[in-house]
């Protein structure tokens, strides 16, 4: 049996709830959909059945969101399965920029994932691990101008949902602020296991999915 996909969703003190809860969401329902529409079909099921999700940090001690939420990591950086697509949250990203562990463990991951991925300031984060220099690249519409300042060599998206780009390890998809993580997790959704399974995700989140990410 092939090994299951896995999504790892970096974790940090002052992550942005919803950054990481919305593409959590996502994926695990994708599963969760796949799982269903399997026993309704005569089809072969759906390799999305069978994704891994984790949520990963630095160590294993609870870390705290934005807003106080307590986080309990899946794993941490020693004893994290290989990552196939990794997700980079944004929030209050100044420590987790400049912490020379997190950076490294991201640069690593990104090395060899199929898919890297930001959401809103989660790509100063990637930014930082110097997983990206010249590509196409979107954030929050609030840290767009210090974006550009810090990482002037970057081409810098306003006014989308997110960007799809290449970096030189793969497949590069960053999103604008906190809510265009969900839109962005479908398009992945999409990408990975097919528009039909995408959009039955969307539904069962009954969630207004805008496809364009224009």
């Amino acid at each position: 049996m092939t090994r299951a996909l896995h999504i790892a969703i970096l974790v940090f003190d002052g992550v942005e709830a919803l950054d990481l809860a919305g593409p959590y969401e996502v994926f695990s329902t994708a599963a969760r959909m796949a799982k269903r529409m399997a026993v309704q079909s005569t089809d072969a099921p759906n390799p999305a059945a069978h994704w891994q999700i984790s949520c990963v940090a630095r160590n294993a001690q609870p870390v705290t969101a934005r807003a106080g939420m307590r986080i309990a990591p899946t794993c941490d950086f020693s004893h994290c399965d290989e990552v196939d697509v990794l997700i980079v949250p944004g929030g209050v990203v100044d420590a987790a920029s400049q912490c020379a562990e997190t950076l490294a463990w991201v640069q690593a991951v990104s090395a060899t994932a199929q898919i890297t991925a930001s959401v809103c300031t989660g790509v100063f984060v990637l930014a930082a691990a110097g997983v990206m220099h010249n590509q196409s690249v979107t954030t929050h519409w609030e840290d767009v101008a210090d974006l550009r300042q810090k990482y002037p060599g970057l081409q810098v998206q306003e006014g989308v949902r997110w960007v799809e780009a290449e970096h030189s390890h793969g497949y590069l998809i960053t999103s604008a602020g906190i809510s265009a993580g969900i839109d962005m997790s479908l398009r992945l959704v999409e990408r990975l296991a097919g528009a039909t399974l995408a959009a039955r995700t969307a539904l069962q989140m009954d969630y207004r999915w805008l496809r364009n990410p224009q």
